[in-house]
């Protein structure tokens, strides 16, 4: 298995006080609480991040890992926490989706502990036809197969439909909401995305 190193740096104190209580919350939302879905209404919520740190916190605290980069459209997971690989050929998810990519090609360990990734190495313009096929349904299956948690970094569900899609594939999601903000229309129209999405709502997080 290929390594990713990603450099993820210390959050402050009461931050990351915080982000503990969310892990916590996270574990305690029972054993068959595998597939979990980052989202938000619009995009520069703090999704990805609070995504990456989840992750890492669910990892470091000795549980298998694995996150999920779905943001085929404006994914930032590389250029904001440094990640070392090359374009041109680091096999990423979107690799895996237009089947130039198979599953062990696209899994990577990290330099965190129990910490592993599918990254979104090529940015896709119209990635919903792929995230419709049954490969994106079968890796979330296999991941949450081999992995005690999957985190998936998702668009936000005011941009595009392809949130409400992922979450239909998802066993719970968490909204990430940011203070001062967020309409409070674009919340209610997104609780009620994920509740015909059929996917159960863990929980928000107030950014």
């Amino acid at each position: 298995m290929n390594q990713l190193n990603v450099n993820l740096p210390e959050l402050p104190y009461a931050v990351s006080e915080a982000m503990n209580r969310l892990r916590i919350n996270i574990k305690f939302c029972g054993k068959n609480t595998r597939k979990i879905l980052l989202t938000s209404c619009q995009p520069n919520e703090g999704k990805s991040t609070i995504s990456a740190y989840l992750w890492k916190m669910l990892a470091e605290a000795g549980f298998s890992t694995v996150l999920v980069d779905v943001d085929l459209r404006k994914s930032v997971m590389k250029t904001r926490f440094q990640m070392d690989y090359d374009d041109d050929t680091t096999m990423g998810l979107n690799h895996y989706l237009s089947g130039m990519a198979e599953y062990e090609d696209v899994v990577y360990s990290t330099n965190i502990p129990n910490g592993y990734m599918v990254p979104c190495t090529q940015l896709l313009e119209n990635p919903s036809a792929l995230l419709e096929d049954v490969r994106f349904k079968e890796l979330l299956n296999t991941l949450s197969e081999n992995y005690r948690f999957v985190i998936i970094d998702s668009p936000p569900l005011g941009s595009v439909a392809d949130g409400a899609l992922i979450a239909s594939l998802c066993y719970g999601s968490v909204l990430v909401v940011r203070a001062g903000t967020t309409q409070r229309t674009l919340i209610k129209q997104s609780l009620y995305e994920i509740q015909q999405s059929v996917c159960k709502l863990l929980g928000t997080v107030l950014n």
